[in-house]
């Protein structure tokens, strides 16, 4: 199949759509593929249109595949954002066709996971799945004691054993072992925050951080020490908590003989070796290596001005 027959096909479907494709957009489509399509003043071109962020965000081939597969017989219509498509090859994942639009697949899944409510339409898939809830790890690192629950997170993790970083920041020298770390990265640089709260308005790069947001509305709290009847809603903390179980202090300090339970207690200590005092009173010239002690300082002009 062509290039020019596949953009044809692929301008003809948005046109199907007023809601994506307006006249004006039509008459520049060509521009639109380029990146030119450029506001009247000159300026760089629109964020806001549709079109060039879906041409944007969705690469050639993923659009020429859809394209084929239509003109194939196999029907992946380019409807409205609230129309659901039919898709053979995703398991159930939502596509995001831009940052704003998403549509969600609705072909059978006859193969019922039987611990949890999932379903999928292959039986691959299941297998897969099924391996978070019986912990089975079948593929092994030939170079430590890791193993996985699927082939590609082996791959990625041996290139932690190897120094292979294939995926640059086209933005900065930074180099990362996974495509997914690369994606998450360019978000320092572009502000993006698809991740959106639906309880408030905050906003999040990363969907794990989201997740975790999310537990201050839900008050949800799934992990458990199991030396005391304390809960925490973040696994992190639940780990600091432990220490105090266990007394274990793995944050030395290099100058001297101190550990601590927490990095931050280590980074406050280390501030006595180098003698740094960020901390500084507004009110006379003392300054501090650490916030309580500014605090409590503050407290010695209160006493004055009440003396006084």
């Amino acid at each position: 199949m062509s290039e020019s027959t596949v953009n044809e096909k692929i301008r003809v479907n948005f046109t199907q759509s007023s809601s994506f494709y307006n006249t004006e957009h039509g008459n520049n489509w060509n521009n639109v593929l380029e990146g030119k399509h450029n506001n009247e003043n000159g300026s760089k071109p629109e964020e806001s249109s549709y079109l060039y962020q879906a041409f944007q965000n969705a690469t050639y081939e993923k659009l020429e595949v859809k394209v084929k597969k239509e003109l194939e017989g196999n029907k992946v219509p380019m409807q409205s954002p609230d129309v659901e498509i039919n898709c053979k090859e995703q398991e159930g994942k939502s596509i995001a066709f831009t940052g704003e639009t998403q549509r969600k697949c609705t072909q059978k899944k006859p193969h019922q996971c039987s611990h949890c409510d999932k379903a999928f339409s292959k039986n691959s898939s299941l297998i897969i799945h099924q391996r978070m809830h019986t912990g089975e790890k079948p593929f092994q690192c030939s170079q430590c004691d890791k193993a996985f629950s699927q082939n590609i997170h082996l791959k990625m993790h041996q290139r932690t054993h190897t120094g292979e970083k294939p995926y640059q920041c086209s933005q900065c020298d930074n180099r990362f072992s996974a495509n997914s770390y690369l994606i998450k990265h360019q978000r320092i640089h572009t502000g993006e925050k698809p991740f959106q709260c639906s309880q408030c308005d905050k906003r999040f790069s990363e969907n794990g951080n989201l997740i975790k947001h999310q537990r201050i509305h839900t008050g949800e709290k799934s992990y458990q020490c199991n030396h005391c009847d304390k809960a925490f809603s973040r696994n992190d903390h639940l780990i600091t908590h432990q220490r105090i179980h266990t007394r274990e202090k793995p944050y030395q300090c290099s100058q001297c003989d101190k550990a601590f339970s927490q990095n931050g207690h280590l980074i406050k200590h280390q501030k006595i070796h180098t003698g740094e005092k960020p901390y500084q009173c507004s009110q006379c010239d003392k300054a501090f290596s650490q916030n309580n002690d500014l605090i409590i300082h503050r407290i010695t002009h209160t006493l004055e001005i009440i003396n006084s």
